[in-house]
């Protein structure tokens, strides 16, 4: 997964920066995002504390980019999913999008744990909940085209949207922790599961 990087700056700059961001999300998906400090990113990035402040306002920006990069992935495996397949197989799509999310926690479970994972709250700027918005919209989409089809049972489309997104982020909480592996059978129970909650 890659993290988004402004191209008009230096390679050595872009190096900092891509240290800096990797650092930054160890130690928040690990120590987590309050208590982090800048100079412990620094220390871990192997840069001066002043640096972080030619690339990032603060630590809050620093934590919102990231999560908007890992919003735009799980919007783009969301989307990719959707137009893969069938649009009158929901179940299939929705399959292919829990899928794509567990293949992503298995790659970088950093990103998955702080964008799908942390419970950041008021840390996040109106970017990113418009990043994450935009995510939510696909799934939502493509529940509510199952539910035109018949297949998805009456009711609200955001709060089906809900109950298959926290189904789902039970998987990734157990990847992420590293308790279960992509092909395990649990995650096929969980998958099947989040189906069952929303199916007609």
């Amino acid at each position: 997964m890659s993290h988004p990087h402004v191209s008009n700056t230096t390679p050595a700059a872009d190096l900092t920066r891509q240290r800096l961001i990797r650092a930054a999300l160890e130690l928040f998906t690990t120590r987590g995002y309050h208590v982090t400090t800048t100079a412990q990113i620094a220390k871990k990035a192997g840069i001066a504390e002043g640096t972080i402040y030619r690339h990032f306002a603060s630590k809050q920006q620093l934590v919102n980019e990231l999560y908007r990069a890992a919003q735009r992935w799980a919007t783009k495996v969301a989307q990719e999913a959707s137009r893969s397949l069938e649009p009158t197989n929901t179940r299939a799509q929705l399959a292919a999008v829990a899928h794509g999310l567990i293949e992503g926690a298995t790659q970088d479970p950093s990103i998955v744990k702080l964008g799908l994972l942390e419970p950041l709250g008021a840390v996040l700027d109106d970017e990113s909940r418009k990043a994450e918005r935009e995510f939510r919209l696909v799934v939502e989409r493509l529940i509510a085209e199952g539910k035109a089809q018949g297949v998805v049972r009456t009711g609200a489309v955001d709060v089906w949207a809900g109950m298959w997104l926290a189904t789902i982020a039970y998987a990734l909480q157990k990847i992420v922790a590293g308790e279960w592996k992509s092909g395990d059978a649990g995650l096929r129970l969980v998958i099947d599961g989040a189906w069952r909650a929303i199916s007609a």
